[in-house]
């Protein structure tokens, strides 16, 4: 059984900065962060694959940078120059093997709780 701990979250200002982590129980080769304002659907936010191919949604590239600690089963969303916009419930997913649509909720088997972000102009 995996299971995936998101941590981090909090309430900022726009142009402010957070780290949002994951732990997870295993290693897991695709992992990814998704989120999720009210009202609207799930999207994705960044998605890496074993130790280093990164994707970005266009919304956030130059913005937010995903990172993972193989040696500790962690994964990392550096949010920089965030908007309110951004604000959200961020989710991490993953799954054990590579996922032909890295930015799909459906390519992924685990999923975490969830942790708030919100940012206020």
């Amino acid at each position: 059984q995996v299971t995936l701990v998101e941590s981090g979250g909090a309430s900022v200002q726009a142009g402010g900065s957070l780290q949002l982590s994951c732990a997870s129980s295993g290693y897991l080769i695709s992992m990814a962060w998704f989120r999720q304002a009210p009202g609207k659907e799930r999207e994705a936010v960044a998605a890496i694959f074993g130790p280093g191919r990164r994707t970005y949604a266009d919304s956030v590239k130059g913005r937010f940078t995903i990172s993972r600690d193989m040696t500790q089963n962690y994964l990392y969303l550096q949010m920089d120059n965030l908007k309110p916009e951004d604000t959200a419930v961020y989710y991490c997913a993953a799954t054990r093997g590579f996922v032909p649509e890295e930015m799909k909720p459906s390519s992924y088997d685990y999923w975490g709780q969830g942790t708030q972000v919100t940012v206020s102009s």
